[in-house]
């Protein structure tokens, strides 16, 4: 009940902070910062941390029978944006929420916005508990340094 509490609060803190101020049409965010600038992605980025092996097993099973295979590829864009990179790109908690609620993340977050403009295609929520949402985070961080080791 608090984690539904909590999360509520911090929603409706980024709903509030995404309408403040005006917006002159200038790309920038109505709070001042960067266009693509978001809460959720400040921080070290999700590769910066260790890799938990037996999760990341986990993870990838998850990746293919979440059907998150259907529109992500690695070093390929299919229907959703490439994933290659994604852990050094994004920060552990941006992923997370991006999976956790998709649907909100492109309402009130910019690179989510962005990413839904460019790709035309809302992610779908998969309904995913925390656990899958963490063992699919260290899936693509293990995928990352496997394709960094190649290059």
């Amino acid at each position: 009940m608090i984690r539904i509490i909590v999360w509520c609060v911090l929603a409706g803190g980024v709903v509030w902070l995404a309408g403040c101020g005006a917006n002159s049409g200038d790309g920038a965010s109505p709070s001042g910062a960067a266009a693509g600038t978001s809460l959720f992605d400040a921080g070290p980025r999700a590769a910066e941390a260790p890799v938990d092996g037996a999760l990341a097993e986990v993870g990838e099973g998850l990746f293919k029978t979440k059907t998150c295979s259907t529109c992500h590829g690695f070093g390929v864009r299919i229907t959703g944006p490439d994933l290659k990179g994604v852990t050094q790109r994004r920060s552990a908690t941006w992923m997370e929420q991006q999976m956790r609620q998709p649907e909100v993340m492109t309402k009130t977050d910019p690179i989510a916005r962005q990413l839904l403009g460019q790709y035309a295609v809302q992610m779908p929520n998969l309904m995913l508990k925390p656990e899958e949402i963490k063992a699919l985070i260290e899936f693509l961080k293990h995928k990352d340094k496997e394709l960094s080791a190649v290059h």
